[in-house]
């Protein structure tokens, strides 16, 4: 029955259905610990003693540095998995990375400030890392024209799995005595240990259901004397070819910059609403509505992708966000911060899902790790750059608010590359490639 009803809302063959799967098991992470729960965690209890503009200063950093180490080595790791095959035994890896850094959270105690900035850094590096592989097997699993309904549908799984996560670590931080914990502080660490018990359990089914693709081997991949050295050869060459791609290029580009704009909202909307006095648990409340109003605009947007076309679609939510960051920086009240969350959740989905759509398309099948790998600079360094302009911002002015302005500068650079990307042209290059 749950196979036939993934089926109707996209995910049709065993395969897709067990890929999406990991959406559902990783999103846990972002909605809890990334979003949610731990941010404001970091800033009352581990940074105990510190001010607030100090400990979103400090969160911001940790942030910076964590995904820009993933984004340095994504592209050399991609290659290194297209060469090998071991796309699925990378995810792996980097997924226990993350699910026992996550686990760990629980021996975090009041002040602890060291070991909270550890465990958040390694805890990004394994989720991050993951998904990198994660998002390549994507071409593998569907086919060209079914890319945009089958990464959406897998962006609504995942909303769906870490909104019922959240809501359950929701009623534990609210009524922590109803289920035996003895404060809210140990509810709260309790939810760490359940999300990674979930990201580990419901990580199965792709390791199960989805095969290792087929490693296809350029003539000069064969004469390197290592997988290391061939790894960086081919590395060297998708760099050069990248030109050959001109439309996944500029696309790439765009996303550099529009997706700033998104993962610094994701990121830093917990630290930026604590600190201008928005409670743990309105908070909260608010990232749960995002969660379950994102699932059917998820599933819109995939479908508004084959209607439209993928970039207008993509161009859409992007408008809607530029217009939550004007909103954002007049925003003063816990009314307002869930009408941004509402705004936020009507394009959250969409719009990353689509870009990760598209991009499959643009890329040649037998590099999909490589390419994903620049995909992952991508996302990677935009959440580097948005957590540096707060960090910056908060050093310079002792305020997050006039960092918010900036966020809108990589929204309408992201959308003018955007236009100049011909959609058409970049599928049939990867398709000749």
């Amino acid at each position: 029955m749950l196979n036939r009803l993934l089926a109707r809302v996209g995910l049709v063959t065993p395969e897709q259905r067990a890929w999406a799967w990991y959406d559902w098991a990783n999103s846990v992470y972002f909605t809890t610990v990334i979003t949610a729960v731990f941010p404001s965690f970091y800033a009352t209890y581990a940074a105990a003693g510190l001010d607030a503009a100090g400990a979103t200063a400090r969160f911001g950093l940790i942030t910076t540095v964590s995904v820009a180490a993933v984004a340095v080595t994504a592209p050399i790791l991609g290659a290194l998995a297209d060469y090998s095959g071991i796309k699925k035994r990378m995810l792996g890896t980097f997924m226990t990375i993350g699910v026992a850094s996550c686990a760990a959270m629980v021996f975090i105690g009041e002040g602890d400030i060291g070991l909270a900035s550890l465990l958040f850094f390694i805890g990004n590096i394994g989720v991050s890392g993951s998904l990198v592989f994660y998002d390549s097997l994507l071409p593998h699993v569907a086919k060209a024209e079914d890319t945009d309904r089958v990464s959406a549908a897998g962006y609504a799984l995942g909303y769906v799995g870490g909104g019922v996560m959240l809501l359950v670590n929701l009623a534990w931080i609210l009524q922590p005595e109803w289920f035996g914990f003895g404060s809210t502080t140990a509810a709260v660490k309790a939810s760490f240990v359940s999300v990674a018990a979930w990201w580990a359990l419901f990580s199965i089914p792709l390791f199960r259901g989805v095969p290792e693709p087929a490693v296809r081997l350029d003539p000069d991949d064969k004469r390197q004397g290592s997988a290391i050295g061939a790894a960086f050869v081919r590395l060297g060459h998708t760099l050069k070819e990248i030109r050959r791609y001109r439309h996944a290029f500029l696309f790439f580009l765009a996303m550099l910059l529009y997706q700033d704009g998104i993962q610094t909202i994701i990121r830093m909307a917990a630290v930026y609403g604590a600190e201008i006095g928005i409670a743990q648990t309105a908070q909260i409340a608010a990232f749960v509505m995002v969660q379950f109003l994102g699932i059917p605009f998820a599933f819109l947007f995939g479908s508004l992708g084959t209607r439209i076309g993928t970039k207008r679609a993509i161009f859409i939510a992007i408008a809607v966000y530029a217009l939550a960051t004007i909103l954002g920086y007049f925003m003063t009240t816990v009314t307002h911060f869930f009408i941004l969350a509402a705004l936020v959740a009507t394009v959250q989905g969409g719009a990353q899902a689509l870009s990760r759509a598209l991009f499959a398309r643009m890329i040649p099948a037998n590099k999909t790790s490589e390419f994903f790998g620049f995909f992952a600079v991508a996302e990677r360094f935009a959440t580097v750059l948005g957590p540096l302009v707060f960090t910056l911002s908060v050093a310079i002015t002792g305020s997050s608010r006039t960092a918010v302005l900036a966020i809108l500068l990589f929204f309408v650079a992201g959308a003018w590359l955007l236009s100049l990307v011909d959609e058409e042209a970049g599928v049939a290059a990867a398709r000749e490639g």
